[in-house]
């Protein structure tokens, strides 16, 4: 998977310690209700389509470049659908990080559904009752962008 030159700076100084980062991703359906996921290459399972924020760039610009850079699918988001935490993640190479994720629903405008770079081996629209298995934290994401009505959905402990 590819690292964000200012994330392999930061890195460069942090080692492997915990980072806390901010991801957008993407719920999109096309205009027959399907739904695009990529198969990720670094795990062989279906996701949304979503990465990390850039310094300075907009959460709902991070979500449509993310898609069109993992999908070929260009979209505009429509609402953001939930702000939720991702689970403590370790990575092969040791690197750990939590997420904080903002979750939009997009609409689609132009492109094709397709493997546009190295982090996907597929990409593929479903139909909502044909999804193939997804992990637990992309169904809630899923699940929160499908089901949004307009309010944001988050997570209050207090």
């Amino acid at each position: 998977m590819a690292i964000p030159s200012f994330l392999a700076e930061l890195r460069g100084l942090v080692g492997t310690r915990p980072l806390w980062l901010s991801a957008a991703c993407v719920v999109v359906l096309d205009d027959q209700g399907r739904v695009l996921l990529g198969r990720r290459a670094d795990t062989g399972s279906w996701a949304l389509p979503g990465g990390i924020i850039d310094p300075g760039e907009q959460p709902a610009d991070a979500a449509a470049r993310e898609c069109l850079e993992e999908t070929g699918v260009e979209v505009v988001p429509e609402l953001l659908a939930a702000v939720t935490v991702s689970p403590p993640v370790t990575y092969p190479n040791g690197d750990q990080a939590c997420y904080l994720e903002l979750t939009f629903r997009c609409r689609v405008v132009g492109g094709s559904a397709r493997v546009n770079d190295e982090e996907s081996l597929e990409v593929a629209w479903f139909a909502q009752d044909a999804l193939p298995e997804l992990d637990g934290y992309n169904q809630e994401r899923l699940k929160l962008g499908l089901d949004c009505t307009g309010e944001t959905a988050f997570r209050f402990g207090g």
